[in-house]
């Protein structure tokens, strides 16, 4: 009873050039949402990521920084990976160069 009826409610088949239209017809919300996606998020997190590399390479002794944990100081020495930096007069402490956030105008530390 109930299979009979499932039967008859069938579509017709559609004809063989409207499929391939109908089917990009249907891509394109998802291709114009990764267009999106790509414009508001993923283009600008790269170009932050390239600007805090820039800024870790060129750090140099004397600069003044601030870290990710909210430390401020001075660069007193420079490795590949890591950096020494004064903290307060006689307090050093060593850092990785991937947390420093941001170079500080010179003078700013007292």
């Amino acid at each position: 009873m109930f299979i009979s009826s499932a039967f008859a409610q069938t579509a017709p088949a559609a004809a063989a050039g409207g499929d391939m239209a109908s089917s990009l017809m249907s891509m394109l919300p998802l291709v114009l949402m990764f267009v999106v996606l790509y414009f508001v998020m993923i283009r600008p997190q790269m170009k932050r990521q390239k600007e805090h590399r820039a800024m870790i390479d060129a750090l140099a002794k004397g600069d003044e920084i601030a870290t990710a944990g909210g430390l401020l100081g001075k660069v007193t020495k420079l490795g590949d990976s890591h950096l020494g930096v004064e903290i307060a007069a006689g307090v050093e402490v060593q850092l990785q160069r991937s947390a420093v956030v941001q170079v500080l105008p010179k003078g700013t530390l007292k």
